[in-house]
Parts: structure tokens; C-alpha cells; sequence
């Protein structure tokens, strides 16, 4: 077990390759950890053609992955935590530098580092991890879907019950039923959001929102769309638009369609700047925007709780699993689309 298999980028020349690299030795305060799972994001197709650049990563080569569950395999000296090999455990998507003023005062840190990001991630055979960042998980909660809940699926569910507080009988427009958006469509369901309003311009996606539960489907071009918001939402409009797709024409159209107090939240990335063109009635209607990125830890282990619990169910988000020497072949299936993937899945 002298070396292992690893995706990596290369950052300065943006290629990606399948190397043999040394297992890493875990230090004070961390675990090695065998990888069982990772999933495939877009952000990591992102660092990959450079529109996401790392802010604290010391190497111009990184090993991806940020999605990830295994077993701890061995542990480092001077832990604090009754950690034991052997056990069953999703990691955080990444960590608090533990350094700033706002990590000494117990608040969010401002120098936060993305996991397969800042430091290496887990599109390998084995990881780092550090202590604070291990979340046991149950015998119930096979390795698969945990992988996906520390962003695909917590990043919805933090927009949705943190950066706005969705309640029941609230009209909720989801934009892009995407890896991220399609969770949005399940949690919102779970929350009592009524109605939701999916929006994507491929049709396997709206039919995967339905089955998902949201209420109506629909096409973000077709000319009845307005009216077909209007309609669902008893001329009221939108409570809170939720753009999933970080496209900024998804923002111009959403804005318009928000009701009273309603609030426009950003989830999706995009490198192009914000417009909302709409005029007066922004103001009228005091309308918001929020922006979104990430959740916390606390999210993480709720929803541990709730698929573990079988109260979520997310297997219907794995779309397949792929042997971790095929990564090329899973970033070209998620680059062009190929079968409308909500979380592909890396198994070493």
C-alpha cells in the first residue's frame, strides 16, 4: 500500500490525469481514510477548466473530489476525538482554517478551505481528513448516498431552511433540476413548499422534478411560461426563485415572477456579473436577493439523521457508479450531459 490511484489536476496547464501517488500518512488530529465513495460535481469540472480558482492551495496540483464516505482506516497521533478504525463515516466538504477571528470566536470562518479544492479531496483510494471534519454515519446509509450529502444535497437543503427560512403553503420556484436543483425539489416537498414551480429546459429534468414532487414542470421557453407561473401561484407570484443554474438570464426571468417580500437566492455559480433590470416594482414589492454557496456542519449531520432514518430517501439520486480508473469518462459524461446525471458516482 505504498501508492494508490488518484485524479488530479494540474492547475497552471488545466489537465487532468490518472497518476500513482504516495498514500498519505495522516498527522496529529487527522485520519486516513479508505475511500468507498465520491461523487462527480460540475465545481470539480470547474477547477478543472479553471473558472474556479483554488484561494488557499499551496501547489499548482490537486487531487479532486469533495463528495466522499469510507472507512477510517488508521489514525494519526494525539486525537481528540473517540474515533475508531473500522468506522463507517461521510467527511465535511471541507474546513475551518481554525486560525481567523471569527473560527476564535466560535463564529463562521472567513478563510474557509474547500475540500478537493484548497487541499486534496478524495477521488482516490484514500484521504486525509482531519478530525472535526468525520461524520459517522449509520449501517443503514450505504456509502453511495452518503457521499453526496455534504454539498449536493446540503447545499439545497442550507438555501432552503438557512439563508431563507421555506415554510409550508410557500410558492417556491426552482430553477435547474440539475445534481443540486433536483434536491431542492425533494427538500422543499418535505418542507410543505406548495406550489413548486420546476423550471429546466430539458425534459428528462422536468419529468425527474415531478417525480421528484414538484407540482408543475416547465419550460423556461416556452411562451405561456409566465402565465403558467401566474396561473400555479393564484396570481400571486413566487415567495422565493431559486436559481440553481447560475445563468444569468435564469435571474432577469425570475425576478419579475416574485411576489410580495419574495426573494430571489442564488445558488448556481457564474463568473458573469449580477443584473436584475427589473425596475420599479422591485422596490414596491420589497423584493430581496440572497446570495448562497456551501452549508454549514450542523447541516451535514441533519441530513445524516434524515437518510439515515429513511425519512429521505436518496437513492433515486445515484445515477450510476464508475470505477475510479474511468474518472475521464464520468467527467464527459457530466460535461455533455450524456443520460441527464444527478450524481455519478466514483468507486475505487
Amino acid at each position: 500500500m505504498d501508492t494508490m490511484l488518484a485524479g488530479r489536476v494540474h492547475l497552471d496547464t488545466k489537465k487532468f490525469a490518472m497518476e500513482e501517488i504516495p498514500v498519505p500518512v495522516p498527522g496529529p488530529g487527522e485520519v486516513l481514510i479508505e475511500v468507498k465513495a465520491a461523487g462527480v460535481c460540475l465545481s470539480d469540472l470547474h477547477l478543472i477548466d479553471g473558472s474556479i480558482t483554488p484561494l488557499h492551495l499551496n501547489s499548482n496540483v490537486l487531487t479532486l473530489g469533495h463528495e466522499l464516505s469510507g472507512v477510517i482506516h488508521s489514525l494519526g497521533p494525539g486525537l481528540k476525538r473517540d474515533l475508531a478504525v473500522g468506522t463507517r463515516v461521510a467527511l465535511q466538504a471541507g474546513q475551518p482554517c481554525g486560525e481567523c477571528a471569527r473560527c476564535v470566536s466560535g463564529g463562521t470562518c472567513v478563510s474557509f478551505r474547500g475540500r478537493g479544492v484548497d487541499y486534496d479531496g478524495g477521488w482516490s483510494q484514500y484521504t486525509i481528513a482531519r478530525e472535526d471534519t468525520v461524520v459517522p454515519i449509520p449501517d443503514t446509509l450505504p456509502f453511495d448516498q452518503a457521499a453526496i450529502i455534504p454539498d449536493a444535497v446540503s447545499t439545497s437543503y442550507a438555501a432552503l431552511v438557512d439563508t431563507v427560512q421555506v415554510r409550508s403553503a410557500q410558492a417556491v420556484g426552482i430553477w435547474g433540476v440539475g445534481g443540486v436543483g433536483a434536491h431542492a425539489v425533494r427538500l422543499a416537498r418535505m418542507m410543505g413548499a406548495t406550489p413548486i414551480i420546476a423550471v429546466d429546459p430539458l425534459p428528462n429534468a422536468r419529468a425527474r422534478a415531478l417525480a421528484f414532487g414538484a407540482d408543475v414542470a416547465l419550460d423556461p421557453s416556452d411562451p405561456g411560461f409566465v402565465e403558467a407561473v401566474l396561473r400555479a401561484t393564484d396570481g400571486l407570484g413566487l415567495d422565493y426563485a431559486f436559481d440553481f443554474a447560475g445563468v444569468p438570464r435564469v435571474r432577469e426571468q425570475a425576478s419579475p415572477l416574485l411576489g410580495n417580500h419574495g426573494a430571489l437566492v442564488l445558488v448556481g455559480i457564474t463568473t458573469e456579473p449580477l443584473k436584475i433590470s427589473e425596475k420599479m416594482t422591485f422596490n414596491l414589492k420589497n423584493k430581496k436577493v440572497f446570495g448562497h454557496y456551501g452549508s454549514s456542519f450542523d447541516h451535514v449531520y441533519e441530513l445524516i439523521r434524515l437518510a439515515g432514518s429513511g425519512r429521505l430517501d436518496l437513492a433515486p439520486s445515484i445515477t450510476d457508479h464508475i470505477p475510479l480508473a474511468d474518472v475521464p469518462e464520468a467527467i464527459h459524461r457530466l460535461e455533455n450531459k450524456i443520460g441527464d446525471p444527478i450524481r455519478l458516482i466514483l468507486v475505487p
